[in-house]
């Protein structure tokens, strides 16, 4: 029976932000911290459909969050075209909320605008307040497509004109990583250290047995590029013809990125953001011999005429997060397949709610070219009841209502309760404050770096 149009109107929102483990995975910043910030969103229906979002629950996150959550009451959860201009609106000039740190309002200060062209803190090219708002609306649309979907008994693929594939494919994705936090904080793993070519490959063949995963990306700009083509060099030797990546966040100059691209032509699938911008990068693959792909250079809609008419990328890698949400990322899609530019998806620290999202967009998009990124399988906690399994590298695209996934409230109370102890130091994410507990005098390194 079709959902009542009064039943699809928003009666309540909650927003719990939350704190994740994260191991200590490194990066040209420095090391992830002990536990990252996830916001996870709930729109609640009149007619008792409850939908599920997820974004990132940094501190300058939650107060347009906060906005955006009182403003959607009232709303229909089906009028997405909406959301935008809704979200530029109440979270443009407004101050942000100064709620109580309970399990549904968070504490933050500060104006959404104030946010300058800074470091993303996830690696994903500079950030400014247009960015900064997409990003929270993107957990809004998800939840707002959740719940509708859940309403009407139809998968979130089917709200955004049905499926292509009924799997999707997912790559491994490799770190340089020390064996634990220094001082052990965080929560203990059993994966070990692994900072050398052996390391690796150990670390890809974990990731294979366990997953099923047959592509490879590793995370580089943390050591000298000889040494990270050396790893790239053993893991083909492990993999022979299976795809590989490197991705060293921006941290060569154009000729050492073209050294590089040159030196692992023969097995490299495209090599990721090798330079910082869109000037070097367009240089970079003026003379390249393999595509160049960015999560960096091109993050936002007013980005791509230059990136594209210069030549600047072959692969975008694609993320509903700061692209504004499902439906926008199948509006990019559609951009890179009219200019014959390679899809793939990026991936932050995300947990099951997000990684849903993903393979539900995934399934909808004809020209997905390459196997997803995701950080998944690093994260141990999860705010829901089953976790998702990979098999043979691949998810599964059901038919079940919404996202398909299932809340689990112990789990969030006790990843809240996490967040309403921290004393500040792990609600807004900062890699290179997490390294100076090693190294107190070390600083993130200016790109390029070598």
């Amino acid at each position: 029976m079709a959902a009542a149009p009064e039943d699809l109107t928003v009666a309540e929102v909650r927003l719990t932000p939350v704190l994740v483990a994260d191991p200590p995975l490194l990066n040209i910043q420095g090391v992830h911290q002990p536990y990252t910030p996830r916001l996870i969103i709930e729109v609640v229906t009149a007619g008792g459909a409850t939908g599920l979002g997820e974004t990132y629950g940094d501190t300058e996150y939650l107060g347009p969050a906060r906005l955006l959550a009182d403003a959607l009451v009232g709303r229909r959860v089906t009028d997405l075209n909406g959301l935008p201009a809704l979200a530029d609106r109440v979270c443009g000039d407004s101050p942000d909320a100064t709620d109580a740190g309970t399990v549904h309002a968070v504490a933050t200060s500060g104006t959404v605008d104030a946010v300058a062209t800074v470091d993303a803190a996830g690696l994903r090219g500079a950030r400014t307040a247009g960015k900064l708002r997409r990003s929270v609306l993107s957990g809004f649309e998800v939840a707002c497509l959740d719940a509708w979907g859940r309403a009407t008994g139809l998968p979130v693929h089917a709200l955004l004109g049905g499926r292509v594939r009924d799997r999707v494919e997912y790559s491994a994705y490799l770190f340089y990583r020390w064996a634990a936090h220094p001082g052990d904080r965080g929560e203990p793993d059993d994966w070990g250290a692994a900072l050398d070519p052996a390391g690796i490959v150990a670390q890809a063949r974990r990731f294979a047995d366990r997953h099923g995963f047959t592509s490879f990306k590793l995370k580089g700009g943390v050591f000298p590029p000889d040494r990270e083509i050396a790893a790239i060099r053993a893991l083909a030797a492990a993999f022979p013809g299976q795809p590989l990546r490197l991705d060293p966040n921006g941290a060569w100059t154009v000729e050492t990125s073209l050294r590089v691209a040159d030196e692992l032509r023969d097995v490299l699938e495209y090599l990721e953001d090798p330079a910082s911008g869109t000037d070097r990068m367009a240089r970079v693959a003026a003379r390249a011999p393999v595509p160049l792909a960015t999560n960096m250079c091109v993050t936002a809609f007013e980005e791509i005429p230059e990136a594209f008419a210069r030549g600047a990328v072959q692969v975008v890698l694609s993320d509903h997060h700061y692209w504004g949400g499902l439906r926008s990322t199948r509006e990019l899609a559609a951009l890179c397949r009219t200019f014959g530019v390679g899809l793939s998806m990026h991936s932050n620290t995300h947990l099951g709610i997000s990684l849903a999202a993903m393979t539900q967009v995934a399934a909808t998009v004809p020209n997905l070219d390459f196997a997803c990124d995701t950080h998944y399988p690093w994260q141990t906690e999860d705010v829901l009841t089953e976790r998702l399994t990979f098999r043979d590298g691949h998810l599964d695209v059901g038919d079940a209502p919404g996202l398909g996934v299932t809340l689990d409230r112990d789990r969030l109370a006790a990843l809240h309760r996490r967040w309403l102890a921290d004393d500040g130091t792990h609600r807004s994410r900062d890699d290179a404050a997490a390294m100076r507990r090693a190294d107190p005098g070390w600083t993130a390194p200016a790109v390029p770096r070598w």
